[in-house]
């Protein structure tokens, strides 16, 4: 097939690239690099099935030649990120959303939204269900991407279910694994940058805020099986297994044996949801999907990569 990826040079983007070369798809990746990265797609250079379209998507894409899927990936996705780029980060799930619909719509392609766990807002209790409509604050400092997020997923099922455009919509929970931009602010490079340097692991708040890490890989994984289901409704994608933020620093201490970096306790962030747990039952009935990775084993590939000198 001949595939379109947006946001191809981001975290998930780029592993989703390469997942689909190797299942032998011709792939075109369209990015801005606003915050994706160049080096993420540099060895796809050579790649005559891979061919690179520097887009904003938040303006419209004409592309010749058919089109088969349509993966709709890019915005900015972490909070350093979508709070340095707060219109960007709007417009690329709305208007970009609404031009990626408009061009499956030409092409036939089918069309994937990648939505985010973010929908769901602040709760109180996990794991979050698919029909749980949320709590998210439309006026709060994250709701350039919560918001951005729940009006992606609105427009996907609008134009399923007005114009007949085939549609799916995942909603992606805390994922990590090699690529991961080391100073874009998330938990798990932070923590693993700190204890490679020898420097405080900064836990914010009291560290009993949870969280469920699903490997890149399984994640790639269930996006795929995703856009390949007959199946139009909203499908979350993470890890079931809730960790606590002071255990998720403790792990990455201990394979980091060589740090003399200590935990420590600092006030905590003004928007930080106290629970973060996917039900994957809809996953698992519908996608025949469910992570794989353990998380020490996953966590080893982070160090690994940001162990390279430049990142260091």
């Amino acid at each position: 097939m001949r595939i379109l990826v947006t946001g191809a040079a981001g975290f998930i983007g780029s592993h989703l690239v390469d997942f689909l070369l190797a299942k032998g798809h011709e792939v075109a990746g369209v990015d801005n690099f606003l915050t994706g990265r160049r080096e993420n797609i540099a060895h796809l250079a050579d790649n005559r099935k891979f061919t690179l379209i520097e887009h904003d998507v938040s303006e419209p894409l004409n592309i010749d030649g058919p089109v088969d899927q349509i993966y709709h990936l890019a915005t900015p996705a972490s909070p350093q990120a979508y709070t340095a780029h707060r219109v960007a980060t709007i417009k690329a799930n709305s208007l970009g959303t609404i031009n990626m619909l408009e061009l499956a719509c030409r092409t036939g392609a089918r069309f994937l939204f990648a939505s985010s766990s973010g929908i769901y807002g602040d709760v109180s209790a996990g794991p979050q269900r698919e029909d749980n409509c949320g709590n998210a604050n439309p006026t709060g400092l994250r709701s350039q991407y919560d918001e951005g997020k729940r009006f992606g997923e609105a427009c996907a099922m609008a134009y399923h279910r007005e114009r007949g455009t085939d549609t799916r919509i995942v909603r992606i929970f805390n994922t990590y694994g090699p690529r991961m931009n080391p100073a874009d602010g998330r938990v798990i490079t932070n923590f693993v940058m700190q204890a490679l340097r020898n420097e405080p692991i900064t836990v914010y708040g009291d560290g009993m805020q949870t969280r469920s890490p699903c490997h890149v890989s399984d994640m790639v994984r269930g996006i795929v099986a995703a856009m390949e289901a007959d199946f139009h409704e909203p499908v979350n994608l993470g890890n079931p297994e809730e960790v606590t933020i002071v255990q998720l620093a403790r792990e990455i201490l201990s394979l980091v044996p060589a740090s003399s970096s200590k935990i420590t306790f600092v006030a905590g962030l003004p928007y930080d949801p106290r629970v973060k747990r996917p039900d994957i039952s809809r996953a698992r009935q519908i996608l025949r999907w469910s992570p794989a990775v353990p998380l020490r084993e996953g966590l080893k590939t982070v160090i690994d990569y940001c162990r390279s000198a430049k990142r260091i």
